[in-house]
């Protein structure tokens, strides 16, 4: 069994992972830039190192330097969480390398489906319906109207390493896809250090639905059920939540199990999520695979019971599942909104509520100052009740008393949008 976790990620996922680990008996180790040396993380984690300057570059994404933590403090494995190097095949690599435990998948299985037109053609190999969009990777706009054309407009342009809604644009004529191309193109080149992209058929007025999958390293794979995280805003998600109640039992069960497929295609291990976009038809279409935990798996965690982030250890120190797909119930109905910051600056006042049925996964207080230089994530409200109409009740009553001043948030935007669910 692991011993000691090094946390190569800041903010409430770095807390939220301390608290797991703080409850199954296991060390923490953070690691913290020179702008979170008063983050929270490093004053609840057993030990905490500095890695290097604010800039992410030379500090959370500073491989060598997390390696050389992770030695230094004798930690046997590592938890990337989200984001950062959560994804990083060639850092998953450098572990496996230098016999430090990975909590994920193998390097091989984050390379391939992290690259887009890769996974696609895995996804079509194992029979996986695909949206139809190229097999090849577009460098030249020319070659990029050609295959545009066969895949039919509207088109959506993305880049091959693309994530969080970065180097995608879309083209609804053939005249409208040179600037948006070129658009892509160069964001993807500013973002991903890649000009690499590939052309799907754009999916207009899609339900982004997600299936949460658990696999251990003897071949055995569960979905803990789905999420609905179509209310979006320039491709980032807003609000999620489980179960997803346009989807009838027969259409959850089909989806399910293609989930499944697809995780054991690429012979997938640990935590990871298949995100589908659904017609309104019912037709649904393999999108990605997500192969880290996801910033909205505490929704999951309330409608299963299970504890995502003590699953993924377990299941990186070697464990097998102890239930099958049949063991997976879903529970009520769970619904989170992320809080965002919109600028940094000091916290003069916070205030988060409580109760049955609501949870905060946060990492700010009184006088923590937001710095500019990363996500602008401040906490996760999720909120449980027996029905959706329970917890859109309860979600709009928490919302109403979260008190954060000194900065700007979305959290009157958040308000608005559970009004109108």
């Amino acid at each position: 069994m692991i011993k000691k976790v090094l946390i190569a990620n800041r903010g409430e996922i770095a807390v939220r992972i301390i608290r797991t680990c703080r409850e199954m008996g296991i060390e923490t180790v953070a690691v913290y830039s020179e702008a979170d040396r008063e983050a929270l993380h490093t004053q609840l984690a057993d030990e905490a190192i500095c890695i290097g300057p604010a800039p992410s570059r030379e500090s959370y994404l500073n491989m060598e330097r997390i390696i050389s933590a992770t030695i230094t403090s004798g930690a046997d494995a590592i938890h990337t969480g989200f984001g950062f190097l959560s994804e990083n095949s060639k850092f998953a690599e450098l572990c496996e390398k230098c016999h430090i435990i990975f909590i994920g998948p193998k390097s091989e299985v984050i390379r391939k489906m992290g690259n887009k037109s890769q996974a696609r053609n895995t996804m079509i190999e194992a029979g996986i319906p695909v949206i139809p969009g190229s097999s090849e990777i577009i460098l030249d706009m020319e070659r990029g109207k050609e295959v545009a054309v066969k895949v039919g407009y509207p088109v959506i342009i993305k880049a091959v390493l693309g994530g969080g809604g970065k180097g995608m644009r879309v083209a609804y004529t053939e005249e409208e896809f040179s600037k948006s191309f070129q658009m892509a193109q160069e964001e993807a080149k500013a973002s991903f250090g890649d000009n690499s992209m590939y052309i799907e058929h754009f999916v207009e007025n899609p339900r982004h639905v997600e299936f949460q999958i658990l696999a251990d390293k003897y071949g055995n794979v569960v979905h803990l059920g789905e999420r609905d995280c179509s209310i979006q805003e320039n491709h980032q998600k807003l609000i999620e939540e489980s179960p997803c109640t346009i989807l009838s039992e027969e259409l959850r069960r089909k989806m399910g199990e293609v989930a499944v497929k697809a995780a054991k295609a690429v012979q997938y291990e640990n935590v990871g999520t298949i995100e589908f976009l659904l017609e309104n038809n019912n037709q649904f279409y393999f999108m990605e695979m997500n192969t880290r935990i996801q910033v909205e798996h505490p929704v999951t965690e309330w409608v299963t019971g299970l504890d995502l982030i003590k699953e993924q250890i377990r299941i990186a120190s070697g464990l097998p599942l102890p239930y099958d797909q049949s063991d997976i119930q879903i529970n009520g109905h769970a619904i989170e909104c992320r809080i965002n910051a919109k600028s940094s600056g000091k916290i003069t006042d916070v205030h988060f509520p409580g109760g049955e049925g609501v949870r905060i996964d946060t990492a700010v207080y009184h006088g923590y100052t937001v710095p500019p230089y990363y996500d602008s994530m401040l906490a996760k409200l999720i909120v449980h009740g027996k029905t959706r109409e329970d917890a859109i009740a309860k979600m709009r009553s928490a919302l109403g008393e979260v008190i954060i001043e000194g900065i700007g948030t979305n959290i009157d935007y958040q308000y608005d949008i559970i009004e109108k669910m």
